[in-house]
Parts: structure tokens; C-alpha cells; sequence
């Protein structure tokens, strides 16, 4: 009677989840490297076919948000996918990709002259299922942009992502998860030169179906980790490193 019951469970949420756009795409290695923050999605799986909103406010955030996007990316393109990363004026430096075990030349950087021509090229991109994701950078986008886009990717499956850089008003829009990522000092070991690990605090701020929440995380071996991990897990994430660089 009780595995009734949760399968009826199961199932009547998937149907609401499909109902708000919301389809269920698996990819097990992307919610295995999400650490603690995979707690917070639905069936704690990170929505993909939806549109992701990133809110930044300062160039410091800016870059700690295009480094997780580009961590979650690493993951969701897989060995063969493509992406779009598509701007008026490009915040990302296509050579920092590889720190995240992705190479530039995957992507197709499109810089255009205003943020109109940005909004018509995102739009268009996210109808195409032959790509992985799209990245598009503006500081402002209405309800009713947001809704369309959101529309495209719950026809083809597409992920997108909308950087908000500098953003005068936030509002209300349609997107599935609205973030904040904020730099932290890196750690490292006191037996490693260099500038050590990224770390981000990420706030989730709203995120349909599931919980919002606060983490400190580490990027480490192509995983977002708790912020505090041991010497033996840098030293295993290292030869994890120099092995990828090495084939």
C-alpha cells in the first residue's frame, strides 16, 4: 500500500513539474557534482530545458557567476555538446573555459552591437535542440521576454542561462531559478603554490518546486563541493587534473 501511494506521489508530481515547464531530463553526473546544492531542486535533479536567471551586481560577482555557469556547463555539454555564449559586450575570457575542463572552441561566442540584437539571438538560439545551452548576458529583461524564452526551451530542450550583469530592476520574471553568486577568498594547502580552488558562496533566491538556500562551495575536480575539503581530496583532485591534461 505505501509503494502505492508513493508511486501516485511520484507520479502527480511529475505531471505538475511538466505542467510549470518543467520536464524531467536526467543527467546523473551533473546532480552528483552539485554537492549540497542538489537538496534544493525538485526529485533533486537540476531542471534542464528551462531558463536559469543570474543576477550580478558587482565585476567580482560577475565573474564568480560566468565561473559557475561555466562548472555547470562542463557537465551538462557532455564530451560532444555545443553551446552559444551570446553578449553585447562579453564578460568571459574564452581561454578561462579550460580551468572548468571545457574548451572554447566548443562554444560559439556571438558579440553583437545592443542588448535588442542580444534578446533577438538568445531567442532564436533556444529554439534550436541541436545545441546544448545557451549563456546570454543582459542587464535587463521584462516578464513577457522572459516567458518567451522560457516558451522556446520547453519546446526544443535547450538549458538557458541569462547573466544578469548590473541590472538596474530585477522584477518578475519567468525564469525556473533566480541565482546570486558572490566570490569568496580561495583556500588552498600550505603545501601548493598558486591561488588555490575557487570558491563561491551561491544563493539560490528562487527556484520553482524546490528550496532556495545559501552554500559556500569549492569548484574541485569538476565538482562543486562544501567549501572546507582535506588535503587528500586536493591531492586526489590534482592527479584527476593531471591525468585529464595528460590525454
Amino acid at each position: 500500500m505505501q509503494t502505492a501511494r508513493a508511486d501516485i506521489f511520484k507520479t502527480l508530481q511529475a505531471d505538475v513539474l511538466r505542467l510549470q515547464g518543467i520536464k524531467a531530463i536526467n543527467n546523473d553526473e551533473l546532480d552528483n557534482s552539485l554537492g549540497p546544492i542538489a537538496s534544493a531542486f525538485p526529485n533533486r535533479s537540476f531542471p534542464l530545458g528551462v531558463i536559469h536567471e543570474l543576477i550580478s551586481h558587482r565585476q567580482e560577482e560577475v565573474a564568480a557567476t560566468n565561473g559557475f555557469v561555466t562548472g555547470l556547463l562542463s557537465t551538462i555539454m557532455g564530451t560532444n555538446g555545443t553551446s552559444l555564449w551570446i553578449s553585447a559586450s562579453r564578460s568571459i575570457f574564452p581561454i578561462a573555459l579550460k580551468n572548468f575542463y571545457v574548451d572554447p572552441d566548443r562554444f560559439i561566442f556571438l558579440d553583437l552591437k545592443n542588448e535588442k540584437d542580444v534578446v533577438w539571438a538568445i531567442d532564436e538560439a533556444l529554439k534550436c535542440g541541436a545545441i546544448s545551452a545557451v549563456v546570454g548576458e543582459l542587464s535587463e529583461i521584462d516578464f513577457k521576454t522572459s516567458r518567451r524564452l522560457q516558451l522556446n526551451v520547453e519546446r526544443s530542450g535547450v538549458t538557458g542561462f541569462i547573466v544578469r550583469n548590473n541590472s538596474r530592476k530585477i522584477g518578475t520574471t519567468a525564469s525556473v531559478s533566480r541565482w546570486k553568486i558572490s566570490s569568496l577568498p580561495s583556500e588552498k594547502d600550505d603545501q601548493m603554490p598558486g591561488i588555490g580552488f575557487p570558491k563561491w558562496r551561491v544563493e539560490l533566491l528562487r527556484i520553482r518546486n524546490g528550496r532556495p538556500g545559501t552554500w559556500d562551495v569549492k569548484w574541485f575536480d569538476g565538482k562543486f563541493l562544501p567549501a572546507r575539503i582535506s588535503s587528500n581530496d586536493i591531492t586526489l583532485g590534482l592527479h584527476h587534473l593531471h591525468k585529464k591534461k595528460a590525454g
